[in-house]
């Protein structure tokens, strides 16, 4: 316990030995954090965007007028059995108007314009369990010999069908763009703190090189002579986190209610657990590039 009372007061008394470089380094760790728990935030975000549009993405299948009832059933049987397929539904031609209607509620001249006729087929709608099948469910549905007969356009089977795969495909290289992004730019702020780090405990080191000589010949071991610059770096660490989770934590409580009022049709909710764990590997993450940053400094320059 003296041990450690002592490494805590020598790694105060580094603290403020050189103020300017400490302060650098604390800064240095606080903005690298700050900006990976914005990152991690804004990576939740955007998993709850993709489940979102992942659970609207649906085949609607248009089948033609003469259609019979029969064959219909035989279809939806058919989609039913498919791997992948959440549920099925049918929508007559009177349904799709309506819905029609409804959705053009701000623009009556277009509907005054069918002039009482319904262009709208009816189709058959396709619920799915997995977004990223929807490509080979509409292959196999393509594939139903008694769909493409009663399908609204037999000479291209292909253009009855209705799918959003490709604002999915377009979604998900945006995301993974962002995800490689993020991960090049934690990786440029990590290296950053850690040299900044390296950097402070070199610093310290050299200004008490004649104190460390002495404790060398009084038989200090090499942990207690490392033990002070190890606490010293642990130190700038935990300051830099505790100030990045409080910033974030500012976001939490005051930033993201507000745009979520504003924007509430977008599925920014990030759950108070999320946060915690977010602020466990910051803190983590501080820490280990503190330690790391000492012991390679230690390393190169207190040759114990």
């Amino acid at each position: 316990m003296s041990s450690l009372l002592y490494f805590f007061r020598e790694s105060l008394t580094g603290f403020t030995r050189n103020l300017s470089t400490t302060l650098g380094s604390i800064i240095t760790i606080f903005l690298s954090l700050l900006i990976i728990g914005i990152f991690c935030i804004c990576g939740v975000i955007i998993n709850n965007v993709i489940a979102s549009v992942e659970n609207q993405v649906s085949i609607t299948a248009y089948v033609a007028d003469d259609a019979s009832e029969q064959d219909i059933n035989a279809v939806e049987d058919y989609i039913r059995g498919l791997n992948g397929v959440e549920s099925v539904g049918f929508t007559t031609k009177d349904q799709a108007l309506e819905n029609f209607t409804n959705s053009m509620t701000s623009n009556p001249d277009i509907v005054a314009q069918l002039d009482g006729e319904n262009p709208l087929p009816a189709s058959i709608d396709v619920n799915l369990s997995e977004a990223q099948s929807v490509s080979e469910i509409a292959s196999q549905i393509l594939n139903d010999p008694t769909f493409v007969e009663i399908c609204d356009n037999p000479e291209d089977p292909s253009d009855s069908l209705q799918y959003g795969q490709k604002t999915v495909d377009k979604l998900f290289s945006l995301t993974n763009a962002i995800r490689y992004i993020g991960i090049g730019l934690i990786a440029v702020l990590v290296l950053i703190a850690f040299i900044f780090i390296n950097n402070t405990i070199r610093l310290a080191i050299l200004a008490r090189r004649k104190e460390i000589a002495i404790m060398r010949l009084v038989g200090a071991s090499n942990g207690f002579i490392r033990g002070p610059f190890l606490a010293e770096g642990a130190l700038h660490a935990i300051i830099g986190a505790v100030l990045a989770i409080a910033v974030i934590e500012v976001i939490h409580l005051f930033v993201l209610p507000r745009v979520t009022t504003t924007l509430p049709w977008l599925p920014i909710n990030v759950d108070t657990g999320t946060f915690i764990l977010i602020y466990v590997a910051l803190l983590a993450a501080g820490l280990v590039i503190g330690l790391l940053g000492s012991v390679f400094a230690m390393r190169r320059y207190l040759k114990v």
